[in-house]
């Protein structure tokens, strides 16, 4: 990430994320190019595209977190990211999406997290339980649209999809920003699994 402002909103937190790297990563760079097509201006969009499992509040806490997640990590199996639909979160957000399907490993995944982290004291943001939980990958951020021009281009671009991009994720990262930036760890998936 790159945006000086968007850098200074997340200082502070740091989130659980899976990075595809083959299907769904070149279907996510081939919308996101198509999205900017359709519009008149810039605006701001994830550097890479990425499903958030969980974000945390623990500016202080950084390693203990990463260190937990690491665990967490070991334990996974390998998950199933396939995705359905261009989609949307409607006003205030306004934020154009690549829906990923509920897949049995991405669900297990999101509730074995949620079952380690409710043993911890961790601080978590923007969790919701896993029947209310959209997974998806943010496209296009598009809130300093009017509305009715968010309107149009989510008509546009909203589908499901005929072909399903799929790959199987074998890592996550954590990713936190403090006063330097932005910085990462991969955390390999199912090490202790098999």
């Amino acid at each position: 990430m790159t945006d000086p402002e968007l850098l200074r909103s997340l200082r502070g937190q740091q989130y659980l994320v899976l990075r595809p790297v083959a299907d769904v990563a070149k279907f996510y760079d081939d919308e996101q190019r198509s999205l900017r097509g359709l519009l008149q201006t810039s605006l701001p969009c994830p550097h890479t595209g990425h499903v958030t499992l969980r974000g945390f509040f623990e500016p202080e806490r950084v390693q203990p977190l990463g260190d937990a997640l690491a665990g967490w990590a070991q334990l996974q199996a390998p998950i199933d990211l396939r995705v359905a639909a261009v989609d949307g979160f409607p006003t205030p957000f306004q934020i154009v999406i690549a829906r990923a399907e509920r897949s049995p490993s991405l669900v297990s995944a999101y509730t074995t997290l949620t079952e380690m982290l409710d043993t911890s004291d961790f601080r978590r943001i923007g969790e919701l339980p896993l029947d209310e939980w959209v997974f998806h990958l943010s496209l296009l951020y598009a809130s300093a649209l009017p509305e009715f021009a968010w309107l149009a281009l989510h008509g546009q671009s909203r589908r499901d999809l005929a072909s399903v991009p799929a790959e199987v994720i074998t890592s996550a990262e954590y990713v936190w920003y403090d006063d330097d930036g932005e910085h990462t760890e991969v955390l390999p998936l199912g090490t202790d699994h098999y």
